[in-house]
């Protein structure tokens, strides 16, 4: 979903199992890069459920949103685009083999925080690292701040103005 200024609103989750992290590997104009799995809300989807949903797809694993990790905001240098990125803290409940998984994935991976930051030029966005650097720290905003601006898409300026700029 995206407002006038063209802002991609997106949730994702930090899943940490055995002290690694789940890490999608996909292509994203032609490149592989490494992230969380996450996507776009559809009409009428909480960020949470769409951050499980997008999960699923993406991974195979099945997880439960239950924390609010934080709000991201990134701007691509190479076109401006922004990027606002709902990040959640989630529990692993199925952790499937041989699902089919969504176009564009290349693989599943658990990496420590350690691998993820030897891979910093291959990370997609640079909340990345920060998402797991700040799960790691025990960072956790407002999260009523966050539930007084809902919905989102109604209140995507003050979203954005209260988020974490990467």
């Amino acid at each position: 979903m995206s407002d006038a200024r063209g802002t991609d609103l997106t949730a994702g989750v930090v899943v940490e199992c055995d002290g690694e992290f789940l890490i999608i590997e996909e292509y994203v104009s032609g490149s592989a890069v490494l992230t969380q799995p996450g996507g776009h809300l559809e009409a009428g989807e909480s960020p949470e459920g769409a951050a499980e949903r997008e999960t699923r797809e993406e991974s195979g694993c099945v997880v439960r949103a239950c924390d609010l990790l934080g709000v991201y905001l990134w701007v691509n240098p190479r076109d401006g685009q922004q990027q606002l990125r709902i990040m959640f803290v989630a529990d692993l409940l199925e952790r499937p083999s041989g699902v089919e998984l969504d176009d564009g994935i290349i693989r599943v991976h658990w990496m420590t925080h350690e691998q993820v930051r030897r891979n910093t030029a291959r990370l997609r966005t640079p909340f990345v690292l920060r998402a797991i650097e700040d799960f790691r720290a025990g960072r956790r905003p407002d999260a009523a701040a966050l539930e007084r601006l809902a919905p989102l898409h109604r209140n995507l300026r003050d979203v954005i103005a209260r988020a974490s700029l990467v």
